[in-house]
């Protein structure tokens, strides 16, 4: 058997047919429906609208639903536990409750209410982000300082490769850095359907506010051992996006979530984190594959296979048999 590692993904990686392949499991189906019933609407119906599926308030505990779920189908068919896992952003709720951190329902409504947290952090103002590919990253953090001050700011959040970085602030500014990061070598800058500038500075608003959710969770009690998601068993670490390292105590794990609402997805020091800890082989547990294609240009030797489609699964459990 080969070591592997799961990885969760994050807002932006929802779609209307993000159920199809697996609403017929009766695992998936039947957690969609759990989720459901906590959250008070019907995902369902609910991801057949593309502007709610993309309102923050929805896209959060949605993605969270769906990539447990998922998760859930794949620990029905798979007898090996992962030796890590890493949530790209707000994947990293998926990732805590995979490995038994938090319970499914609490982290449900854990996500529900740090949407709105966020939301109320932008004080009316809209925000927005952008994926800046093929510049450094230290370019790009140079040119957002230069670009920040009294009209608004912007920040590298998202270091999703050697040359793929997300930029987020306020949209009037993130609109007007796309020429000119283009303008200094870029390949492309892509606007992304968010309207929130999740990550930066401007988090710090709902910092506090997000520590006492956690806290009111009851997560640093002995509930980790006997009330956790009935079907999460396993327990390995998470590496956690603000340092790129796991932590073994649940203090830390909370501080490590509060400060990843306002600091930048450390993602390629991750990946490269638990491929020096010899686990090269990652299974994409969660919608789409955008994490699937980041570890292609983050590690030429990573295996790595998306389950997001059904029928990828047994590809996948092949995948980490083969000796």
């Amino acid at each position: 058997m080969r070591a592997y590692a799961v990885l969760f993904p994050g807002q932006g990686s929802q779609h209307q047919d993000m159920l199809s392949t697996y609403i017929d499991n009766e695992i998936f189906r039947n957690t969609i429906s759990e989720a459901s019933e906590a959250l008070g609407y019907n995902i369902i119906e609910t991801t057949k609208d593309q502007s709610k599926l993309n309102n923050t308030l929805y896209t959060q505990p949605i993605m969270v639903a769906t990539s447990t779920a998922m998760w859930r189908v794949w620990k029905d068919k798979c007898n090996i536990a992962p030796s890590f896992a890493a949530g790209h952003s707000l994947g990293e709720y998926s990732a805590l409750v995979a490995n038994g951190f938090i319970d499914f329902s609490d982290c449900l409504d854990v996500v529900q209410e740090r949407a709105k947290l966020m939301n109320s952090s932008m004080n009316n103002i809209e925000g927005g982000m952008a994926a800046v590919i093929g510049l450094n990253p230290n370019d790009i953090k140079d040119i957002c300082i230069n670009l920040s001050g009294k009209n608004g700011i912007i920040e590298a959040v998202n270091y999703n490769s050697d040359m793929q970085t997300v930029v987020a602030g306020h949209i009037d500014v993130v609109s007007k850095s796309v020429e000119i990061f283009k303008s200094s070598g870029a390949k492309l800058v892509k606007l992304l359907p968010v309207s929130i500038a999740a990550h930066t500075s401007i988090m710090k608003n709902c910092s506090d506010s997000l520590n006492k959710l956690l806290l009111n969770k009851d997560l640093l009690s002995s509930k980790k051992d006997n009330a956790v998601d009935s079907v999460s068993r396993w327990s390995f670490p998470v590496i956690h996006n603000a340092d790129a390292s796991s932590k073994t105590d649940n203090h830390d794990i909370i501080d490590s979530l509060v400060k990843q609402v306002y600091s930048p997805v450390l993602w390629t020091q991750t990946i490269k984190n638990i491929n020096n800890l010899n686990t090269n082989i990652f299974i994409e547990i969660g919608p789409g594959n955008v994490l699937t294609s980041l570890n292609k240009r983050i590690l030429k030797d990573a295996n790595t296979v998306s389950i997001s489609d059904f029928k990828n699964i047994d590809d996948a459990l092949r995948f980490i048999s083969d000796v």
